[in-house]
């Protein structure tokens, strides 16, 4: 079992950075793949990025490949993401969540608004 919280959301102008924190519980955490989303008011979550239980692999969506950088310390059981050069269109709520290799996203955090204005 993984219980995740997110932090670090909030206002900026477009332009700007904001760096989304995911503290993990549970002795276990470096096991688990950690994947950020995001989801806009009336839409379905979309993926946003992705991390290897090491670290060594990261994923991206298009849209924010070269802004966004995904990380995570393991020793603090905790996950990042960096989100640099904000876009209005990146306005949403975050979410973190965790996955097993070979199974799907089976943990979420509650999410963390994220308001980029214009």
């Amino acid at each position: 079992q993984v219980q995740l919280v997110e932090s670090g959301g909030g206002l900026v102008q477009a332009g700007g950075s904001l760096r989304l924190s995911c503290a993990a519980s549970g002795r276990t955490f470096s096991r688990y793949i950690m994947g950020w989303f995001r989801q806009y008011p009336g839409k379905e979550r979309e993926s946003v990025a992705a991390i290897s239980w090491s670290g060594g692999g990261t994923s991206y969506a298009d849209s924010v490949k070269g802004r966004f950088t995904i990380s995570r310390d393991n020793a603090k059981n905790t996950v990042y993401l960096q989100m640099n050069s904000l876009k209005p269109e990146d306005t949403a709520v975050y979410y973190c969540a965790a996955r097993a290799a070979g199974q799907s996203y089976d943990y979420w955090g509650q999410g963390t608004q994220v308001t980029v204005s214009a």
